[in-house]
């Protein structure tokens, strides 16, 4: 098939790419490659990827294009020129703490840039957009684990608002238009080539470095922490399950829309996840306790039955495995 992936210099679409790529299909990936982190690992992981494609004789097979999700005409263009069997959107502005600032960015990029690929989609009558949403999304719901039953309607980010929106979105377009679409929720994902904003990249920094770590909620915290192989997995297998239009019992509205969680159904605590770096590293944290951040949950847990019955997959990668792999590469990259 022809896919289409957005966001494929970022962490996931990365190895979304490959995935795809190793499958035997044709991908075209687009990114803007913004500054919100270090743009040389992006451009880093753009590289791999064509020596990825030279190593495996795919380079026919794959073209990436930098382009701007929120630029309506270009993504029109993008949409006029090809024809996707298959669009996998993962670009967004990403990050809860960042949103506090610059709000505008997430506007931007996750609903003016989604309303973009949900046109597109539209236009084409693409056969199913998997489209990425977020743990995030359940807040400070007390119920435990994250079911995709419950309820999501109070964010306490702007991040978390805007994925929800997506959702929503998404469910309008395949109730009006017909096009399937499939949400998927990530649960705080790591891993090789991961992005440096999140802890476990910044505590290995500090770590390898003698420098303190800031531990927020005095380290009272739980996180569904879920491999990147497991989420690409998981975003593969779910690409072919194609939703059909069905209501729920909320609504008598029909729409081919599905949302599922991918997470690793284990909770891992903050201070488990300090140990696993400590451990690879073979050195001890400086821990500097904090209070609760504004926009952090206290605990993430993913429900995944949903995804368990419809394509038989559950993340299962132990935090002790995937961090050690992450120390290994994170040694070699830095130097």
């Amino acid at each position: 098939m022809k896919i289409l992936v957005t966001g494929s210099a970022g962490f996931i679409g990365f190895y979304t790419v490959q995935a795809l790529l190793k499958q035997g299909h044709e991908v075209v990936g687009i990114d803007n490659l913004n500054d919100y982190y270090d743009v040389s690992l992006k451009q880093g992981r753009l590289a791999f990827l064509k020596g990825f494609c030279q190593q495996q004789q795919c380079a026919a097979r794959y073209r990436f294009i930098e382009m701007d999700i929120a630029d309506r005409t270009v993504m029109a263009e993008l949409f006029a020129n090809h024809v996707f069997d298959r669009v996998i959107h993962l670009a967004a502005q990403a990050g809860v703490r960042y949103s506090l600032q610059n709000p505008h960015a997430y506007v931007d990029s996750n609903l003016v840039g989604f309303v973009n690929v949900l046109e597109g989609c539209r236009q084409q009558q693409t056969a199913h957009l998997v489209y990425a949403s977020s743990s995030s999304v359940y807040g400070m719901n007390t119920k435990i684990p994250f079911s995709t039953d419950d309820r999501v309607d109070y964010p306490i980010s702007l991040y978390a608002a805007t994925k929800k929106s997506n959702e929503l979105m998404a469910h309008a377009y395949s109730h009006l238009y017909g096009i399937p679409t499939t949400g998927l929720r990530f649960f705080t994902v790591y891993g090789p080539w991961g992005r440096p904003d999140m802890a476990y990249f910044s505590f290995t920094q500090k770590i390898l470095a003698g420098q303190p770590i800031d531990v927020f909620n005095h380290g009272q915290m739980e996180r569904d922490f879920t491999y990147i192989d497991d989420i690409v997995e998981g975003v593969v297998r779910v690409m072919d399950r194609i939703p059909k239009p069905q209501a729920s019992e909320f609504t008598t509205a029909e729409a081919p829309y599905k949302i599922y969680n991918i997470g690793n159904n284990q909770p891992i605590t903050l201070e488990r996840f300090i140990n696993a770096i400590e451990q690879a590293t073979g050195k001890q944290a400086v821990r500097n306790n904090l209070p609760m951040q504004a926009g952090d949950v206290p605990r993430t847990y993913a429900d995944v039955s949903d995804l368990m019955a419809d394509v038989d997959f559950k993340p299962a990668t132990e935090i002790e495995t995937g961090i050690e792999r992450f120390i290994d590469w994170y040694l070699n990259y830095a130097k």
